[in-house]
């Protein structure tokens, strides 16, 4: 049996890309979950009895965490050498930057060769 390696590698990119919009459906099911827990604590009938303040609160609350944690991920830089470790793997990225490398040496090869005929005349 033979194995289409494109399909493959196609499904793949289609499998990442969906699993962005799998944690929006996780985490309305987590939160499903957790108001159906706390739904008999004092907590929880609080926010019942007050759905319409409540759920707009904690709709902000969850923003700004949010906003909060993708900020402190910038700052770290966790994602950006999550990238470049997985860059680091991809052999086509890796073709391309040796190919720069070699661009920019031979670059500086010129450069060096212009100046030294500047200088002879």
């Amino acid at each position: 049996m033979r194995v289409n390696k494109k399909a493959l590698i196609r499904w793949k990119v289609y499998l990442d890309r969906s699993k962005m919009y799998i944690g929006y459906i996780n985490l309305f099911m987590m939160v499903t979950i957790f108001l159906g827990a706390i739904k008999n604590t004092p907590i929880g009938k609080f926010l019942i009895a007050n759905v319409y303040i409540a759920v707009p609160v904690l709709i902000i609350l969850f923003i700004f965490f949010a906003l909060l944690l993708g900020y402190w991920d910038s700052r770290l830089g966790i994602r950006s050498e999550e990238m470049r470790n997985l860059s680091s793997q991809n052999p086509v990225q890796m073709e391309m930057l040796k190919s720069i490398r070699e661009i920019k040496d031979n670059q500086n090869l010129i450069l060096e060769k212009l100046n030294n005929l500047e200088k002879e005349i």
